[in-house]
């Protein structure tokens, strides 16, 4: 009876330790928002842009409304050039939405802005796709204001890129530009761009017309190869093959990434013959192609390049491409390069990222020893390059390895786990994850373990 009791009492202290624990970490986040709060809304320009950045090197976190909507409020009444600018930056990345109405303002009123706020409420407008925006952006093109020209034809072509009647009320507004109004070789440049991201078939002549011209400037050539890979279609397939002789090695390689697309024999053909051009971005340009068309047959041409080609990058391209394409033999030809320990670092962690993302369960383990023989062997780049890699890792067969890390970790480690516990909702670990969230050496830590507990439900 006597150790009957004692268990009790012990599982009750227990319960009172996790409610108070629980209760810490809770109040520790409410303590951390306060402050943030404060911030905001009193802060000078350089601490709230410190908070900006580190609110932005908070990967993956959830900012919270509160915060979201205290930014909002500061930017409404202030032209500090740091504040809108940081603010408008910020929401941009995230492609949140809330400050269309300032950034309008801030355009409409530029006279009484900084350049470098209406840049970033045109660049806003361009990456949250705010098509209500369009009649603000023509004015502004149409005042002929060379300073914002560019951003502004940016930030019309992203605008318009859900296509339909905007895309085409866009595009044709677009070509008018470009054929009436002179505009500058960058500014020509910026409209083809935008002509691809508009979605809409009505600038196909243009854009065809400019290819085919070998008269024409490359870099414009390369700018409408790459309008044409987006519109997709099919009648522009003939000028993009043609381009893949060009004299010019950019437009030739352009021209190869720009098949990825498009089907038929010729297509294969080409991008194969692409592996063979001594320039190294057409052999980059082939192995993009090959691994959005998943081309079969290019899988010995990429672990060619992958294992010999000179050029880092274009190693790098060719095993992404393997990953892309993701058959049976891409996925031996990865492993081969991932298991032998005398394949380069650079080379190991690329083709481990691919496995992961292909098939994790399949090769989580496998990762886990080469991670443990990388530590045991003092590799520190490898080992934490296969912890990232790990990180990416959606399987419960990382769960052991994330309970260990968790309990016994360096910072590193824990950071890595409370990824990898987020992306399999791992809630077995919560009392590991809140361990860390009440940690007070090291509070960026602990708000990445509070922001973990939220993402898994465990507030």
């Amino acid at each position: 009876m006597k150790k009957f009791l004692y268990c009790v009492i012990l599982l009750c202290a227990g319960m009172v330790y996790a409610a108070e624990s629980e209760s810490a970490v809770a109040e520790s986040a409410q303590a951390e928002e306060a402050r943030r709060l404060d911030t905001i809304r009193y802060g000078t320009e350089v601490e709230i842009a410190t908070l900006i950045q580190t609110l932005k090197s908070e990967t993956n976190a959830d900012i919270g409304d509160v915060l979201d909507d205290a930014l909002i409020a500061v930017t409404q009444n202030t032209r500090n050039q740091n504040i809108l600018s940081g603010v408008l930056s910020f929401f941009g990345e995230r492609g949140k939405q809330g400050l269309e109405e300032r950034a309008v303002r801030a355009i409409e009123e530029r006279d009484e802005e900084a350049n470098a706020t209406v840049i970033a409420a045109l660049d806003y407008l361009g990456k949250i796709k705010a098509a209500s925006a369009i009649p603000t952006l023509k004015a502004i093109l149409d005042t002929s204001e060379t300073r914002f020209t560019n951003s502004a034809i940016r930030a019309m072509g992203r605008a318009a890129s859900d296509g339909g009647a905007v895309g085409d009320d866009a595009t044709e507004y677009l070509l008018d530009y470009y054929e009436y109004q002179n505009p500058t070789d960058e500014s020509r440049r910026e409209i083809i761009v935008a002509l691809g991201e508009t979605s809409s078939k009505t600038a196909l002549p243009l854009l065809i017309g400019i290819v085919e011209n070998d008269a024409e400037r490359p870099t414009v050539r390369m700018a409408a190869l790459d309008a044409l890979a987006k519109l997709k279609d099919d009648s522009a397939l003939d000028a993009i093959l043609s381009a893949t002789s060009a004299s010019d090695t950019n437009v030739r390689a352009s021209a190869i990434a720009a098949l990825g697309p498009f089907s038929g024999a010729q297509v294969e053909d080409a991008i194969l013959e692409g592996f063979r051009d001594s320039y190294y971005r057409t052999r980059i340009g082939a192995a993009k192609a090959a691994g959005e068309r998943k081309l079969a047959s290019a899988v010995p041409y990429l672990r060619f390049r992958a294992e010999r080609d000179d050029v880092a990058t274009v190693k790098d391209e060719a095993i992404r491409a393997l990953g892309a394409i993701g058959n049976s033999e891409a996925m031996g030809v990865l492993s081969d390069f991932f298991l032998n320990r005398k394949t380069a670092e650079r080379t190991r962690l690329l083709s481990a990222e691919m496995l992961i993302k292909n098939d994790a369960s399949a090769y989580a383990e496998q990762l886990i020893t080469e991670l443990e023989e990388a530590n045991k062997s003092h590799y520190t780049s490898l080992y934490n390059g296969f912890l990232r890699v790990l990180s990416m890792a959606k399987t419960s067969k990382v769960e052991e390895i994330t309970r260990r890390f968790l309990s016994s970790g360096g910072v590193l480690e824990k950071s890595y786990a409370l990824d990898i516990a987020a992306n399999n909702s791992f809630t077995s670990l919560a009392e590991l994850i809140r361990a860390v969230a009440s940690d007070t050496k090291n509070s960026g830590l602990a708000r990445k373990a509070q922001t973990t507990l939220t993402k898994l439900g465990l507030e």
